[in-house]
């Protein structure tokens, strides 16, 4: 198998993992509070991290902290809505919505370049609305309060993740990611201690969801995301990316007990269909632009 073979399995199974995420934190929110869980999620996976890649992290520079520092409340956003939003609605519901930054991400690049979408990510648009509104919207024609707040961890993802793009570029990649983890983590523990009571787990299944999402939902992720990148391409790994909502809605049904509801499946159906037509898309410009590129070097 070539690399790029091995590198997108291991991609997929991080993606799983991050499916498993929301699973760890509906079991985390039984015994602990929401913003004490992100401190303890995030600290964990900074310090596991940290020591893995603690010559690059000796080696900080100042923009490399100040463009963390950004993503890193970013991070805590998104990290805090989600838990908060899982209060009120399922961890399958969560997981469709959140997957929102597929289209939330094109439609703001093309806000920034001052130009309209393209007409599939403007179908992307339609049948991701489609679906959402068919997951959310019950029988008293009302959102329900966790949707709402999921659909914001969304657009804040989104903008981290378009940030991400341009802060790459000038920083070192893997201390700029972990540092970022330290920051959300700060965070966490902040506002734990100004509005809520700090505390470990004090159950066996409250630590398996808070070693389960620090360790292996963020520190192996990130680390294995890190080393991944490197052998497969930007397209294939959007396109696998947009598997986390069914192994949300899987494990949901799994562990926690969600009925695979004709509305989940239906709206979920909607959405799914508007990230792959909105990957498809890049992955045709990705192709394009790799023709040109052989043919100019013929």
């Amino acid at each position: 198998m070539s690399l790029q073979g091995k590198a997108n399995i291991l991609m997929v199974i991080v993606t799983m993992f991050w499916g498993l995420s929301y699973t760890f934190m509906v079991m985390g929110l039984e015994v602990l509070e929401a913003y004490n869980v992100v401190a303890l999620r995030c600290l964990i996976a900074f310090i596991i991290a940290g020591l893995i890649f603690l010559p690059m992290m000796l080696r900080v520079t100042k923009k490399t902290i100040y463009y963390a520092t950004v993503q890193g409340i970013l991070l805590f956003a998104v990290f805090a809505l989600s838990l908060f939003g899982l209060k009120t609605t399922s961890a399958g519901n969560a997981g469709f919505i959140l997957s929102l930054t597929v289209v939330l991400v094109p439609i703001f690049t093309s806000f920034l370049d001052k130009r309209l979408p393209s007409r599939a990510v403007s179908f992307a648009i339609v049948a991701t609305m489609i679906g959402i509104t068919i997951l959310t919207l019950k029988e008293s024609l009302a959102f329900q309060t966790g949707d709402v707040l999921v659909a914001i961890a969304a657009v804040c993802y989104s903008i981290y993740l378009i940030l991400n793009s341009k802060f790459t570029k000038d920083v070192e990649s893997i201390s700029y990611g972990v540092y970022q983890l330290g920051v959300a983590g700060v965070l966490g523990a902040i506002f734990t201690l100004a509005l809520e009571t700090p505390k470990l787990p004090t159950t066996s299944l409250g630590w398996v969801a808070i070693l389960g999402l620090g360790v292996i939902c963020t520190a192996f992720c990130f680390v294995a995301q890190a080393v991944v990148q490197q052998y497969t391409s930007p397209t294939h790994t959007g396109l696998i990316f947009s598997l986390e909502p069914i192994f949300a809605a899987l494990f949901a049904f799994i562990f926690l007990g969600e009925g695979l509801t004709s509305q989940l499946l239906i709206g979920g159906a909607f959405i799914l269909i508007g990230n792959f037509v909105a990957q498809l898309e890049q992955f045709s410009a990705a192709k394009k632009l790799a023709q040109l590129e052989s043919h100019s070097t013929i």
